[in-house]
């Protein structure tokens, strides 16, 4: 990363990557006026502002020169790879935006899907999208969460992503219908002997022969659940079982069903259930 401009008297950052993307979440201090070169231009990238506190940021592609695209709230910008991206920020006290550097070789293998090169090559500054705004929030907000279902989680949300930002609409015919019985029964199948591990989106795609969009669409069509929301009722119910039918303590039933710890496992286990584990327990053998 390049020197900070003198503007900017603290920052934080949080990385993470999925499916030939790495997302970088940046958070910024900012006291005053100052501009600097932006990282990550030897790679097509997409910047969403998460945050603006103070006064607005914006991208230039020069310097000393006003972005020439009026402020919009939650705006983000694209650029391709080789393309110098300037931020400036002026009164604002604290920025947040999360980057997606795009590997588009792996991220095309993966999603099975060819990119549209007017796409991937033309840059977009200070354009909103509620859609790719929401969805890279909720990619932030994972960053840091080590359950295994939050890789299945955030393929999902990365191919859905790409799908806005490169695919060409004549391109991607999804199939409005869910997988076939021997499809699902073998997606299924797998995630059950491969528990609790984490699982890749692209891997559960190819055992059915299937892009990473069409899949993940269909196995949310077949069962009502997205594939990590699958994976991640698989291992409350596999809980479950472990505390009827066992005497194991709550931190051996987490570690067992790839949960970081028991705060971790009761509170997701609180949200699906609608009881602490513990409670849970007691009432189910009484």
């Amino acid at each position: 990363m390049p020197p900070l401009p003198h503007n900017i008297v603290d920052m934080s950052q949080a990385r993470r990557a999925w499916s030939g993307v790495e997302l970088v979440v940046t958070g910024y201090d900012c006291d005053g006026e100052g501009t600097s070169i932006l990282p990550h231009r030897d790679h097509p990238r997409l910047s969403v502002v998460l945050e603006e506190h103070g006064g607005a940021c914006e991208p230039r592609l020069h310097p000393d020169r006003p972005c020439p695209v009026e402020h919009v709230p939650r705006h983000m910008y694209f650029a391709p790879a080789g393309m110098d991206i300037w931020g400036h920020t002026k009164h604002a006290r604290r920025v947040v935006d999360a980057v997606l550097v795009f590997d588009l070789d792996v991220l095309s293998e993966r999603l099975k899907i060819k990119l549209d090169p007017g796409k991937a090559e033309a840059p977009r500054l200070r354009f909103s999208n509620d859609r790719i705004w929401h969805l890279t929030k909720l990619l932030s907000e994972a960053v840091h969460n080590p359950d295994p279902s939050m890789h299945l989680y955030g393929d999902g949300i990365i191919t859905a992503v790409s799908s806005q930002l490169f695919a060409p609409p004549h391109i991607t015919p999804f199939k409005t219908g869910g997988l076939a019985p021997w499809q699902l029964r073998r997606v299924t199948e797998y995630m059950e002997a491969n528990f609790p591990y984490r699982i890749e989106l692209e891997t559960l795609a190819a055992q059915v022969n299937l892009s990473q969009a069409h899949f993940s669409r269909a196995f949310k069509t077949s069962t009502g659940l997205a594939p990590y929301q699958w994976q991640l009722a698989a291992r409350i119910r596999r809980a479950q079982a472990m505390l009827v039918n066992s005497d194991s303590s709550l931190a051996d039933v987490a570690q067992a069903t790839g949960f970081a710890d028991t705060v971790h496992f009761g509170r997701t286990f609180r949200n699906l259930v609608g009881a602490p584990p513990g409670v849970w327990r007691s009432d189910s053998k009484r």
